[in-house]
């Protein structure tokens, strides 16, 4: 008869199983700040003027680029819809408690929370569509470089897939809100517009080569402690180029 020890998850299963959970957190937390904040602010970077939000968006194209290394692409892609639920279920809870009355004497901001609602509710929408395009996009291109390059160049999927899918999130997303008027009055015209996509864009492109030391350290670190697990989830064993 077997013993409780025998079913206990080995140490590498431990510690892939909180890597993932890692991962999702970070991946969930950027998102939701990112669509919470969104176009309430711009932010001005020297070289770059972009919307607070895109400050822990491209974030979650790192995560899903772990994920889809280790994990394979099943679990990169079901984050993705995870995602997606979650922040109309964010948009949801905030649309409650838009509805709900006030409790007079007692709210200190409410304009302040109606004015975040305001700002929120097409900035969600319009980033959601462009977020599950984009997502999709990244992850299938991903593995779409991986099968080309027989599991080796780390750096030329993850540059490759993200650089592709974050110029379609750019555009998507832009043109969505512009057509909403959910950029503002100082975005009035198609030569913002393009101005402002060509920040974003930049903004993202260097974010995306930025973090490819991040890329090399979070699957190196996977690779080592977890080992035979991260074979079992990909199984093609593969180079790290």
């Amino acid at each position: 008869m077997a013993t409780t020890a025998e079913y206990a998850p080995s140490r590498a299963a431990r510690f892939s199983d909180r890597f993932y959970l890692l991962l999702c957190g970070i991946f969930l937390t950027s998102l939701t700040v990112g669509n919470i904040v969104g176009v309430t602010k711009f932010v001005d970077l020297g070289l770059f003027v972009i919307p607070a939000g895109l400050l822990a968006y491209p974030i979650t194209f790192l995560a899903t680029d772990i994920m889809s290394e280790i994990y394979g692409r099943r679990r990169a892609q079901q984050l993705v819809w995870i995602g997606f639920t979650m922040n109309f279920f964010m948009l949801g809870l905030m649309a409650l408690g838009h509805a709900l009355p006030d409790a007079a004497g007692v709210s200190g901001a409410a304009s302040t929370f109606d004015t975040v609602y305001a700002f929120m509710k097409p900035n969600v929408v319009a980033s959601m569509i462009a977020y599950l395009v984009a997502q999709s996009i990244d992850v299938q291109a991903f593995h779409f470089w991986k099968r080309l390059t027989r599991g080796k160049h780390l750096w030329l999927r993850n540059n490759a897939s993200t650089i592709g899918s974050q110029l379609v999130d750019t555009i998507l997303i832009l043109s969505i809100l512009y057509a909403s008027g959910g950029l503002g009055a100082e975005i009035s015209s198609i030569g913002a517009l393009v101005s402002l996509m060509v920040s974003s864009y930049t903004f993202k492109f260097a974010f995306a080569l930025f973090d490819t030391p991040f890329f090399y350290l979070g699957v190196y670190l996977l690779r080592r402690h977890v080992g035979i697990v991260a074979e079992e989830v990909e199984p093609a064993t593969e180079g790290t180029g």
